[in-house]
């Protein structure tokens, strides 16, 4: 039975991200590879033919690839430097997403991240749109917090 009350989804581009430590984290434009899953270990006792128990295995988090337009904050680049240095600082953060009046709607935690990969922007004398930086984070973990929305 309809209620009247309609449920729209969020916006994607109504986003803003948090790092621990990083005073201008919030202005990433693009957001992707959070993601979990789960291997599976398929177990059989001898007296079982035709069928296997699927047992969950090991859990893996993926890479989170931030982009932003590129400014004059290092911030980002002296985080991976220091990585690549033997200074493995990691940091912890959340992605939030907005909802349509800008009020956080949703909250994933993602912890332990560290930057495995920076890239600098592309250039050409012929382009015209924004330089943008790349940084993906390994990350241990990330869950949707319970204290969102």
């Amino acid at each position: 039975m309809a209620t009247g009350q309609r449920i729209d989804p969020f916006a994607a581009f109504n986003f803003t991200l948090d790092i621990d430590g990083l005073a201008g984290s919030h202005s990433f434009s693009e957001c992707s590879g959070v993601n979990a899953e789960q291997d599976v270990i398929e177990y059989r006792e001898g007296n079982m033919d035709f069928s296997v128990v699927k047992l969950p295995g090991l859990k893996k988090f993926g890479d989170i690839t931030l982009k932003r337009g590129f400014t004059t904050n290092r911030e980002l680049w002296d985080w991976r430097r220091a990585v690549l240095e033997g200074n493995v600082i990691r940091r912890s953060g959340h992605i939030v997403l907005n909802d349509e009046a800008g009020k956080p709607a949703l909250r994933w935690k993602f912890t332990n991240g560290w930057p495995k990969q920076y890239s600098a922007p592309s250039v050409s004398g012929t382009a015209t749109e924004v330089a943008v930086e790349e940084l993906v984070l390994a990350v241990e973990s990330f869950e949707l917090d319970q204290g969102a929305g």
